[in-house]
Parts: structure tokens; sequence; C-alpha cells
């Protein structure tokens, strides 16, 4: 008795193990012969096609939906165990407990904050005594400089540099009201004044 034929149309004899094309009619009416197969032969049309995995889920990456979720689909929804009602009885505590820490915290910080303090007012005075003693700091070394440059030291582009700015250090100490030695302008023509005022 044959068996199915396969997809180039071959059939094999259950009985002897013999594989053949069985007698076909042609369209004009005669009859083909059978043709006898070799033992081992597989001719092209029955060679199944290798597919790897791998490269196949590549190649459909993004049609399908998550992979896996189809079994879960399936799955009816679970009945409530006595597990998962302990458990879910325990998130709802949790919950309710931590709204109401949130509630008090809230409460907590509405109460009204304490006065802001305002920053320091800064005195101008105290702020221009203190640029002037800088500029005096920085006229010093550069004056102390000169005189090394002076004495025939040699001196790095940064010192020649501070030694340059010496004209600018005492144009910015005028302009502040300070003279280049340790006296404000101010006190040295109050100590004039009353010098010209008490001959002595």
């Amino acid at each position: 008795m044959p068996s199915e034929p396969s997809r180039s149309g071959i059939v094999t004899d259950e009985n002897s193990g013999e594989r053949q094309i069985p007698e076909s009619m042609r369209a004009d009416g005669t009859t083909r012969k059978a043709i006898k197969i070799r033992p081992g032969y597989r001719p092209p049309e029955d060679v199944e096609i290798y597919k790897n995995r791998t490269a196949e889920d590549f190649r459909n990456r993004g049609k399908g939906g998550i992979p896996g979720a189809e079994g879960l689909k399936d799955k009816a929804p679970e009945t409530p165990s006595p597990a998962n009602n302990k458990n879910a009885k325990r998130r709802e505590a949790r919950r309710k407990a931590k709204s109401a820490n949130e509630s008090q915290e809230a409460a907590v910080t509405k109460a009204p904050p304490p006065p802001e303090t305002k920053p320091e007012e800064i005195d101008p005075e105290a702020e221009r005594e203190k640029k002037a003693r800088n500029l005096k700091k920085k006229l010093k070394q550069a004056k102390e400089l000169k005189n090394k440059k002076e004495g025939g030291e040699s001196l790095l582009p940064e010192q020649i540099a501070k030694v340059i700015k010496i004209n600018e250090l005492i144009r910015e100490l005028e302009a502040l009201g300070f003279d280049a030695d340790d006296e404000s302008k101010t006190a040295a023509t109050a100590t004039e004044a009353e010098a010209t005022a008490q001959p002595s």
C-alpha cells in the first residue's frame, strides 16, 4: 500500500520500502511509466529549508507583540487565595499609614515659616576702605618689585606686569579718595587745614 506522495510526487511502498513516482496521464492521454527512485536520494523539492530561529526572530522583530505575551492572554484570571487577600490587606494598610504620615508632614510644613533675616546692609564707606587697603597692598608689592628691578635683579613676566600697573593703581586709589601714601585725602586735607589754622 503506497504512502502519501511528497511534494515532488514520490510515493514509498510500505511493504517493500521502494520509492517511486507512480504512473500518470499526460494531457494528450498517453501514460507515463513509473520512475524508480534510488535509495537515499532526496529531490530538492523535498529538502526542508533550514530556518535559523535567531535570524527569523530578527527579521520579524517589531511585527509581533511582546514575546511570551500570547501565553498570558490564554490564562484565566487567578482566583483570590487567602494569601493574596492577606497581602492585599497589608498593602492597603501601608497605603493608609503612608497617606496619614504625609498629611501630618503637610500640616507641619504649612506652619508659618520663621521670619527671614535680611542680609546685613553693606556699609559703602567700609567697602571703599577695604578696596583701598587691597589697592595699597598691591601698590606696595609693585614698588618693591620696581626697587628689585632697579637693583639689577631679573623679574618674571608676571612681576613686570605688576610694575607696569603702578600708575594705574595710584589712579584707582585717588578715585576712591585716598593718597598713594597711607592717609586718606579727606584726613590729609583736614590735617592740613588744622596746620594752617593754628600758626606755630
